[in-house]
């Protein structure tokens, strides 16, 4: 349970990438563009990459251009049926990084998506990067791929995608699995104006590689290891990338989109589709500590009212990214909630 002010997280955020000091400098390392991450789990076994271009997201919010997005698939014919992962903001598909080769293996369908603007998927500036418009990058791929009524799997602002996805769609959805999801969260109108103007490119592209230890290692998880390196080492790196610059517009414009938005948290109690939130509660992010303080666990409890026979599993010692940082306790609960 945590209950930080601003001045305390800053304060650790800089204590964190101080004492970042002797660990490995990936600047030194050179360049490494989005398309050479290797989007790959622990097993160290390539995931299959695709293209697809979404015509009707294109059409719907008036794009010139159909955007190409990445996405992995595996597992297909599995006879548990079809689940899609959804990342967080900043983020990309890796982040499942534990789950996806395991749900495989388990008789899942799997699929995982990098939204526009993020990992290896085309960064277009006339993409809105809402909610909505995200859960319509979703609907399209799965309408593509052929899904039937599949599992949504999101964090963060994943979760809040699938939340948008579940409201809108609620018959082409079986469960949802809401990972710390954002979208529960009231921001008033002088909340969302400072958000507007506190988050800019700027930021996000003069961010120091010690500030970045920080921000990953303490911002987002409470058992941060050296198995998960590779999160600073790429976050590093991809700075030099030509396409870094649209991805950091990219997260700008995602800020405004899940802070402005009013809709899933309005919405919630529409949900019909089976509900499992999962958080750690250690997580620094949810509800935002620049805004709200209080208890993980208290926000969460009140935010799974909202939606009818929702099921809540807090997990004791875990951060923000509660998949990689407590991957087995993770799997537990949402296995367990599946049931197959």
């Amino acid at each position: 349970m945590r209950t930080h002010s601003l001045p305390v997280i800053m304060l650790a955020g800089v204590l964190a990438a101080g004492s970042s000091a002797c660990a490995t400098r990936y600047s030194a390392r050179g360049t490494q563009t989005f398309a050479e991450i290797p989007y790959q789990g622990p097993e160290g076994k390539a995931w299959p990459v695709a293209y697809t271009e979404l015509p009707q997201v294109a059409k719907t919010y008036g794009m010139a251009k159909a955007p190409k997005v990445a996405y992995v698939e595996m597992g297909k014919g599995g006879t548990k049926g079809d689940i899609v992962f959804m990342h967080g903001l900043g983020s990309y598909l890796k982040f499942w990084y534990f789950q996806l080769d395991a749900f495989a293996q388990a008789g899942w369908h799997v699929v995982a998506i990098d939204q526009p603007g993020y990992g290896k998927s085309e960064k277009p500036a006339s993409f809105p990067y809402t909610m909505e418009a995200m859960a319509d990058v979703v609907h399209e791929v799965a309408g593509q791929l052929g899904l039937k009524r599949p599992v949504l799997v999101g964090h963060s602002m994943g979760g809040q995608t699938a939340m948008s996805y579940a409201i809108r769609y609620p018959d082409e959805v079986g469960q949802l699995v809401l990972v710390a999801p954002a979208g529960f969260e009231e921001f008033s109108a002088r909340e969302k104006e400072w958000f507007r103007r506190a988050f800019s490119t700027v930021l996000v592209k003069k961010a120091t590689e010690y500030g970045i230890w920080g921000s990953v290692a303490y911002q987002n998880f409470s058992r941060f290891r050296p198995e998960l390196e590779w999160l600073v080492e790429e976050r590093v790196r991809v700075v030099g990338d030509p396409t870094f610059d649209p991805y950091a517009y990219a997260q700008v414009r995602s800020v405004n989109g899940l802070t402005q938005d009013d809709f899933v948290r309005q919405s919630a109690g529409k949900i019909t589709a089976p509900v499992l939130i999962v958080y750690g509660d250690e997580d620094k992010l949810i509800p935002s500590p620049f805004m709200h303080a209080g208890f993980t666990s208290d926000f969460f409890e009140k935010a799974a009212t909202t939606i009818p026979g929702a099921k809540l599993v807090g997990l004791k010692g875990c951060g923000h990214c509660v998949q990689l940082d407590c991957p087995k306790e993770w799997a537990d609960a949402v296995n367990g909630f599946l049931g197959k």
